[in-house]
């Protein structure tokens, strides 16, 4: 599966669209942090390593614009905890 996240910036939000469904994620911006508020992908879309892809994005993205995070989605904390290459992002 080829997937395309799109970080839509003033919706603050990355989003992709796998078979006709929205899958995001959201997140608030201030003062160098972002905060990572929910991660949404349909059941139908499900089990296809999308939240994955997408929190894999939103922390990259932080990174390149120096930006701190805080993980307040319980599915990014989680995902954080897996991939210690990017603790050094948490808040």
């Amino acid at each position: 599966m080829s997937l395309i996240i799109q970080h839509e910036r003033s919706a603050h939000r990355f989003a992709a669209q796998v078979d006709g469904m929205p899958c995001v994620l959201d997140y608030r911006l201030a003062a160098g942090v972002m905060t990572i508020t929910h991660t949404g992908v349909p059941p139908e879309v499900g089990g296809r390593g999308i939240a994955s892809a997408l929190a894999q994005a939103a922390l990259d993205a932080a990174r390149a614009e120096g930006w701190k995070v805080v993980p307040a989605c319980s599915y990014v904390a989680a995902w954080m905890a897996r991939h210690p290459s990017y603790r050094d992002l948490l808040a």
